[in-house]
Parts: structure tokens; sequence; C-alpha cells
């Protein structure tokens, strides 16, 4: 079965590495932005969390480009 595979052809186990470090990326990389922003507002003592919210949308939106180009070489 493994022979019956092209050289270029990923293995299934490679998909799953790369779709389970997206997710622990975009979970890292929330939780960090959601760290400094709650910070900065704590620092600036806003009543209304901007940084935490501004960040959060940020790393997100990259998170999501970045997948989305991954996506699309595929």
């Amino acid at each position: 079965m493994e022979q019956d595979r092209t050289p270029t052809e990923p293995k299934p186990s490679d998909s799953y590495l790369k779709y389970s470090s997206f997710a622990l990326q975009l979970f890292g990389g929330v939780g960090f932005a959601a760290w400094v922003g709650y910070r900065l507002d704590k620092h600036f003592a806003l009543g209304f969390p901007v940084f935490l919210l501004l960040f959060i949308l940020l790393v997100f939106g990259g998170l999501m480009y970045q997948m989305y180009k991954s996506l699309k070489k595929d």
C-alpha cells in the first residue's frame, strides 16, 4: 500500500501534523494577544477592552490569512 503512493503525494500523517500545528499556533497566538491586550487595557485603566479586542482580531485575521494562503498553495 505504501508503494502505490507517488513521491510527491504527501502521507496522510503529514496533513494531520500540518493542521494540528496550525491549531496550536491559533490558540497560542490568540491567547498571547489576549494576554497582552488585557495587560495594556489594565495599564491604561480603560473602561472598554480596546487593546484586547484589537489584538485578538489582528492575530486571528493574520492567522486566517496564513491558513488561506497555505490551503491555496496545496
